[in-house]
């Protein structure tokens, strides 16, 4: 088992490709936002098992402590434990973790237990995990089920802020998305609503079929790519901010980070489970009104297209499963795409 560490892959700005016109954060990372803490565990036993988990944790959160939640269903072909009670009440009231479809309900049972564990929760009678998933099952021994209760506990006990790992680490060791391999992104922004100054984070876990696309530009994978023609996959997309926002808003933010998948290429297909989660930070007040919450629209459309083109470019080839390899995308590929003439000829 491997913990977190800060990656070292490129990014997209490494590489000149700024997306949008909103600042980002410090970090370009969720953990931007203000007590959010990010912790990974992989597994990896080459080369059958590439697998893991990734936790997403608010400062404080817990059933007696919930935070204002959205959720949103773009297409719901997954898991995503706990999404009833979260649509129905509105709050989260524990991390969020990521991981593999199969090892889904073990992580929920381990996330029960770590947060029975807590302060403030000596009394708690009902718990509401929130898990989501991924099927890494293309690279991955999907059916040996690696993930276990003391990689739950790693990533929760190792969250911290500050840069974020990316590419092949955590819920994102094994995953594959446009045909390249893919992993785990995030990014942020900085939007100004009426005056004042906000952070939106995100962070995905990329697993979906489509084509790539960057700046517009169509970038294919090799035509002998094993995992060239999938269309099916799935991504989990969480959505942090510190705006005050009600449940019914941060429900309209999630449906924003859904819909920002398109731009990156996504097919939506049938065997596609495409799910966004949003919290706030700053539960009760006043929240922004309606009428200004443009800003943050785009703050989370441009901040999960970067954070795919990210969870692309920190990627690693990777060979695993059935011997089965998926090529990480090629830097200089990416911008020699991009720096050729459009063609106006069609």
């Amino acid at each position: 088992m491997e913990s977190q560490s800060p990656g070292t892959g490129r990014r997209a700005r490494d590489l000149g490709l700024a997306i949008g016109r909103i600042a980002p954060g410090p970090f370009n990372a969720i953990t931007d936002v203000p007590g959010v803490r990010v912790g990974h565990a992989t597994v990896r036993r080459p080369p059958s098992v590439h697998s893991g988990v990734t936790a997403v944790v608010p400062g404080a959160v817990g059933p007696r402590t919930p935070l204002p939640a959205g959720v949103f269903t773009g297409n719901g072909y997954g898991k995503l434990i706990g999404t009833t009670q979260l649509a129905e009440l509105g709050t989260l009231e524990t991390p969020v973790l990521l991981t593999s479809t199969l090892s889904a309900f073990r992580v929920a049972d381990a996330l029960v237990g770590w947060m029975l564990e807590q302060p403030g929760c000596e009394e708690v009678r009902s718990l509401n995990p929130v898990v989501g998933e991924c099927n890494d099952g293309f690279l991955s021994d999907i059916r040996a089920r690696p993930v276990h209760a003391e990689h739950v506990r790693a990533a929760l006990d190792g969250a911290s802020g500050g840069p974020v790992a990316e590419g092949c680490v955590g819920a994102g060791t094994g995953t594959v998305a446009l045909g390249f391999k893919a992993g785990i992104g995030t990014a942020s922004r900085t939007p100004d609503v009426d005056g004042r100054r906000f952070t939106v984070g995100v962070l995905v876990q990329a697993n979906f079929g489509g084509t790539l696309r960057v700046l517009g530009r169509t970038v294919p994978p090799k035509a002998d790519d094993p995992a060239a023609e999938g269309e099916t996959g799935s991504c989990m997309i969480v959505v942090a901010t510190d705006a005050p926002l009600d449940a019914r808003q941060l429900t309209r933010v999630a449906r924003r980070a859904v819909f920002a998948l398109a731009r990156t290429g996504a097919a939506y297909s049938h065997g596609s489970g495409d799910y966004a989660l949003a919290f706030g930070t700053r539960p009760g007040g006043a929240p922004v009104a309606d009428t200004g919450l443009g800003p943050l629209f785009e703050a989370v459309l441009d901040g999960v297209e970067e954070a795919v083109l990210n969870s692309l470019l920190a990627a690693e080839t990777t060979t695993g499963f059935g011997g089965r390899t998926v090529a990480a995308v090629r830097a200089d590929r990416l911008l020699a795409v991009l720096a050729a003439p459009v063609d106006t000829s069609r």
